[in-house]
């Protein structure tokens, strides 16, 4: 994803679950078991995570912890046409694969850890996921052998105890090795349970192929896999899976390259499509939201297509991405404003 810099410069960056609340009577059985269950996974947490799931049309937006010419925002400030929001980035400590996450207090304006956590909670409880985003055009987190795997499992799980993310967004744009990431998300669901968000945001380079370490790397964890939000932006042009050209910034672009992770073993609800939430959020790419919207129904529906028409529909496709929430607001919000009702809205 794009990060720190000015609006006129190539920004890389980038992804709800329905949290249900148990009756205020519990048998004296049922208590019991929930209990032993969450001494068992680690927690209450772990066992209210279990109990969320991810809309099956859903909005992803990554929200700035760093104040980039965007609207600063907090994350009770994010609209709730969001259903998973990426709280970019965490930060790579001196031990290889492990990460931590330190709330730029100072560039959000004072807002602090006890707010951060409270906001974190109430999104939770209007049907959110927050997780925590690794990577961005900066990341230098590194999992490249078994120490390194477990140091990242360990890590990230910590940090969704400490500030209850329901789960980790994979944003390494530097490279990743297939083997060791797809060991550590494995760890990682093992103690986070089933009510893991589990979200990727590959660049389109990272996905022609199914031979690509990123590709690869999805297709290993599809069991636990929530959506892959491929950068559709800071590209150029790509192999549609017809073997054709597509130049970014076109809806031919979204649908023809979409079409590489349908038909190459993601299942639809794995696969959404992110993009700039204005122009100044990217270097290229960047589109209106109404071509996007045009994309969505292309894929799901087979209609408002460009050239490239899927021999098929995919109507279970999971929904959109966008870098990110403080763009979108720099801009009246106009990209989750048009986008997110569509994406609740498709079939």
């Amino acid at each position: 994803m794009p990060q720190l810099p000015p609006p006129e410069a190539e920004v890389d960056h980038a992804r709800g679950r329905t949290r249900r609340k148990a009756g205020t009577v519990i048998g004296l059985a049922t208590a019991l078991a929930l209990a032993l269950t969450g001494l068992l996974t680690g927690g209450a947490d772990n066992a209210d995570a279990d109990t969320r799931a991810v809309p099956k049309h859903a909005v992803t937006g990554y929200w700035q912890n760093f104040n980039n010419g965007a609207t600063v925002q907090k994350l009770s400030d994010v609209p709730s046409d969001y259903d998973i929001i990426a709280v970019s980035f965490a930060d790579a400590t001196g031990t290889p694969g492990e990460i931590t996450f330190n709330l730029d207090s100072a560039g959000l304006g004072g807002y602090t850890v006890e707010q951060f956590k409270a906001d974190i909670k109430a999104k939770q409880a209007a049907g959110k996921s927050v997780i925590i985003s690794v990577g961005g055009e900066k990341g230098a987190v590194s999992v490249n052998d078994g120490a390194s795997a477990t140091a990242f499992a360990d890590s990230t799980y910590k940090l969704m105890q400490e500030y209850g993310f329901d789960g980790v967004d994979i944003d390494l744009e530097n490279g990743l090795n297939s083997t060791y990431m797809t060991q550590a998300l494995k760890s990682l669901a093992g103690k986070a349970g089933s009510g893991l968000v589990l979200t990727m945001a590959p660049q389109t380079i990272d996905m022609q192929s199914t031979s690509n370490e990123y590709f690869k790397t999805a297709l290993a964890v599809k069991d636990i896999l929530t959506v892959v939000n491929m950068q559709y932006y800071n590209s150029g042009s790509m192999l549609g899976c017809d073997g054709k050209v597509y130049s970014q910034g076109s809806v031919d672009f979204l649908t023809a390259l979409a079409c590489i992770q349908l038909e190459g073993g993601l299942a639809p609800s794995q696969v959404g499509i992110g993009v700039p939430a204005s122009s100044k959020a990217a270097g290229s790419g960047y589109v209106a939201p109404s071509v996007v919207n045009q994309a969505l129904d292309c894929l799901a529906k087979g209609t408002s297509c460009g050239s490239f028409k899927p021999s098929k529909t995919y109507p279970d496709i999971r929904g959109a991405m966008t870098w990110s929430t403080n763009w979108d607001a720099a801009d009246g919000n106009a990209w989750s404003k048009a986008v997110g009702p569509h994406v609740h809205g498709l079939p």
